[in-house]
């Protein structure tokens, strides 16, 4: 029960804490969370340092009873990208198939060895120097761009479409990818894998085709369910059943179960919302997960913030945060600058498309959960866990992703919003 009392306790502060944002800070209710919590680690420290209240104790216990890693991974994270993907246009995505399969797949292996090649150097140039698989292992966890993230901050700003559904579409379609990519780096750096070709490609079927597949039957079948009951409870409780049972069915298959809720919330926001919903379900459907989604968000952003209290930092790690911090954004740059430089000869793009796409590509809690899953005491770097090394600078680049670039692109979309959108010069094949 006291897991359950700690998560009780934990969604009525995200809760308040949303609540004083509409009279304090007034921002987009994930920033605020966010900030609050991060607020409220420091003044915990700050008072266990000034022996006025020692809490760090009881906080190094209480947090890890929520075990973030399971319960994004495993939990939360059904529900919030199944949400999140009931909104997206399925015709909006198919225009722009070409762009989000080269953001989603190139640009997250371009961004995975700029960001392992410059830490590689970055390292050897303090005097701490780290095997370059190990490099690569941190590439691969923070370059996808958090679908949480993004999709909890980018869809509230009300981006130029043609730039939403690229930033939307890549966050939801690169976390398949770049968790095969991980596992790949992963296996080879702690289990002494060989990154062959037929190892690739069985992992990327099982995780990646696997999740698709699955998000197919899944949708079909809860498509089917839904078109065959007029009641207005159980349409909604059987779209409940594909986050979780759904979810929890693709992770116990061993097949990518992001892929597959992303995947059956297009089914069902394309297709039954229109011919399994009457007019007043299509309402409470919206109403249900969008109070769900936002919940779950709050809570997940209060954990980020909260997960300083976790962490002993040392004169060295800040610097190591700031490193992360420029390394992640000049791969984001490289990522979304190749891509476009080729597809800008076919296509018109909006102006701000660009720099829209390089800062708005979050990391969120997707990403410190991976760097979570990095065993300790298997690699040091002189004397320091490698897996304390990576939460450090996984985490500088979360909060900086979430409050700095999540809080300052709003003027950017508000400017964009001037232009209007470009007419395609050519439809991808």
């Amino acid at each position: 029960m006291e897991v359950y009392y700690t998560f009780c306790f934990l969604a009525a502060v995200s809760v308040f804490l949303g609540f004083l944002n509409q009279y304090v800070l007034r921002a987009q209710a994930t920033i605020a969370i966010t900030a609050g919590a991060l607020a409220l680690s420091l003044l915990v420290t700050g008072l266990g340092k000034l022996g006025i209240v020692e809490l760090r104790d009881w906080a190094d216990q209480l947090l890890p009873l929520l075990n973030l890693e399971d319960l994004l991974l495993k939990g939360m994270l059904g529900f919030l990208l199944f949400a999140g993907s009931l909104h997206i246009d399925l015709l909006a995505l198919r225009n722009q198939r070409l762009e989000i399969g080269l953001l989603a797949i190139v640009g997250t292996l371009i961004s995975t060895f700029v960001v392992g090649g410059l830490l590689y150097w970055f390292l050897q140039l303090v005097g701490m120097p780290v095997a370059f698989v190990f490099c690569l292992l941190f590439g691969a966890l923070i370059s996808p761009t958090d679908p949480i993230a993004v999709l909890a901050i980018i869809k509230s700003l009300k981006a130029p479409e043609q730039v939403s559904i690229q930033v939307e579409g890549e966050s939801l379609f690169n976390d398949g990818f770049g968790i095969v990519v991980f596992a790949v780096i992963y296996a080879l750096a702690f289990e002494g894998g060989e990154p062959t070709f037929p190892a690739v490609a069985h992992l990327f079927a099982v995780e990646a085709v696997g999740g698709v597949v699955l998000g197919l039957l899944i949708g079909g079948l809860f498509h089917w369910l839904i078109c065959c009951t007029n009641d207005h409870s159980l349409e909604l409780l059987l779209t409940l059943v594909i986050p979780t049972a759904g979810f929890s069915l693709a992770n116990l298959l061993g097949v990518s179960g992001a892929l597959a809720m992303v995947v059956s919330g297009i089914i069902i926001g394309n297709f039954t919302r229109e011919r399994g919903f009457s007019r007043v379900s299509q309402h409470e459907l919206d109403n249900f997960w969008s109070i769900t989604e936002d919940f779950l968000n709050g809570l997940l952003f209060l954990l980020v913030g909260l997960f300083l209290i976790t962490i002993d930092l040392q004169a060295f790690d800040y610097l190591l945060m700031v490193a992360g911090i420029v390394i992640v954004l000049l791969a984001r740059t490289l990522a979304v600058t190749v891509p476009f430089t080729i597809l800008k000869r076919f296509r018109r793009y909006h102006p701000y498309t660009e720099r829209i796409l390089i800062w708005g590509g979050l990391r969120g809690g997707l990403a410190l959960a991976l760097a979570m899953s990095i065993p300790a005491g298997h690699a040091f770097i002189q004397g320091q866990d490698l897996r304390h090394l990576w939460v450090v600078m996984t985490y500088g680049v979360v909060l900086f992703s979430i409050v700095v670039q999540g809080s300052t692109i709003a003027p950017l979309i508000r400017r964009s919003r001037e232009f209007a959108e470009p007419e395609t010069a050519a439809e991808p094949a």
